[in-house]
């Protein structure tokens, strides 16, 4: 590791969701190349890619079918602006996404990140119902430990304590419903169980203020940063049938879950239901690039549709619809169609799921092993305080990249990762489980 780059790493670059005075001791990794599922570091070590890159990377660093698509948009049209221009891979990008809801979202608004597109979704929202009369529906109800992003807008709908104790002053904070999350089972409770019984609270929720409610927003089958918390699809069914009852949009973030993570190209898909709202991210472009898009139905659209600006929908940033961000995210959906990644997901699923069980369901400290799609999490009991950096830093040590989310152990690899290096990670997570609670 050069300690020059370091050194000027840690004076210049202020690192994301980080205490930048843990890094005296778990200094950031210089990384200089990626190849596959494997990053390499700046004195040659290669580290197994884990968890995707924080969840955006799905077919490996420098995938060759993605780079040459955008070498080929780089001699055509590096960007231009949307607002009263349009330029193909756009369009097209649009075009594929409504064609995977089957018609049924049409409208794609495009942005930048996440938290993004939760406020374009939120703002669309609470804007379509003023402009059809009913400025009233102006609050928004989540998930209790849902995460839909960090700016203050999004952080509205975050149920996360750190973030929003630390900027509440700032946010209109919104209702929150009791989680699905199955880890909530009594005894002889099942998932489905768990979810009725939640989807009773989130009616109770809409019966008492639907009235004010523009949008219901949650995370399908699995909430991220409340520790990968896995719910069954009939709380989708539920909140469905509650927000069609009280006219509610229900808005879908997909941004983590969508892609193919959880087994189907989108989560809600295994509800067999439809939101008015989805917002899409992170594995979108293929990790390439930021991007985020969110899609609608057409009446949330016809909503906005008038001769007057003030019922436009006022929305924009400079790079909305960046010609190479939308290329790079037509070349992941290539990859989706020409290798039928979702049937190979599959396979690997399964795989994931046979390794969690034989290298930790038996573990004394191991609670709440569970898996969904090309997602795999346990729970630590009795977990030191800095579990989580103990882990992280003894996985790194092992070759491995794996971050926990506080005693959450979580498992998000590339589509790439095949059994060979699936058996490398679980092996190399082994070593460091233990290192870390010694």
């Amino acid at each position: 590791m050069s300690a020059s780059l370091l050194q000027r790493s840690l004076a210049a670059v202020w690192h994301p969701c980080t205490q930048m005075k843990h890094h005296e001791t778990l200094p950031p990794v210089p990384i200089i190349a990626g190849k596959g599922p494997w990053l390499v570091t700046e004195g040659g070590k290669q580290v197994l890619d884990g968890i995707s890159s924080w969840w955006v990377n799905l077919f490996g660093h420098c995938n060759p079918r993605i780079n040459a698509a955008l070498r080929d948009q780089l001699e055509r049209l590096e960007h231009a602006m949307l607002a009263g221009f349009t330029h193909p891979p756009a369009v097209e990008l649009a075009e594929r996404l409504s064609a995977l809801t089957d018609g049924a979202l049409g409208h794609a608004f495009y942005a930048s990140d996440g938290a993004s597109a939760t406020e374009i979704a939120l703002k669309m929202s609470f804007h379509a119902w003023r402009n059809r009369g009913l400025p009233q529906k102006n609050r928004f109800l989540c998930l209790e430990n849902g995460y839909h992003g960090e700016t203050v807008g999004a952080l509205a709908v975050t149920d996360v304590a750190l973030f929003r104790e630390a900027y509440a002053p700032l946010v209109r904070q919104a209702e929150t419903a009791p989680s699905p999350d199955a880890r909530r089972a009594a005894p002889g409770e099942s998932a489905a169980d768990v979810a009725r019984r939640a989807a009773t609270a989130l009616a109770e929720k809409l019966d008492a203020d639907g009235e004010r409610i523009a949008a219901f927003i949650l995370e399908p089958l699995v909430q991220g940063a409340a520790g990968m918390a896995m719910y069954d699809p009939e709380y989708l069914r539920c909140a469905r049938a509650l927000c069609d009852r009280h006219r509610v949009h229900l808005i879908c973030d997909e941004i983590a879950v969508g892609c193919g993570r959880t087994g189907t190209f989108f989560a809600h898909e295994q509800a067999g239901i439809r939101p008015d709202l989805l917002c899409l991210s992170k594995g979108i472009s293929g990790g390439y690039l930021p991007l985020s898009v969110v899609l609608c139905h057409d009446e949330i659209f016809r909503a906005f549709y008038d001769d007057d600006m003030g019922r436009g929908f006022l929305h924009s940033h400079s790079y909305t619809g960046n010609p190479l961000a939308c290329r790079a995210a037509l070349a992941t959906l290539d990859i989706f169609d020409e290798d039928d990644v979702l049937a190979a997901n599959r396979k690997r699923a399964a795989l994931l799921e046979r390794l969690l069980a034989e290298t930790f369901s038996d573990h004394p400290a191991v609670r709440h092993p569970r898996q969904r799609g090309m997602i795999a999490a346990f729970d630590v009991e009795k977990a030191p305080e800095d579990f989580s950096r103990r882990f992280f830093a003894a996985a790194l040590e092992a070759g491995v990249l794996l971050r926990p989310i506080g005693n959450t152990v979580y498992f998000m690899p590339p589509y790439v990762m095949d059994e060979p290096e699936l058996r490398v990670l679980f092996a190399a997570a082994q070593v460091a489980f233990d290192q870390a609670l010694a």
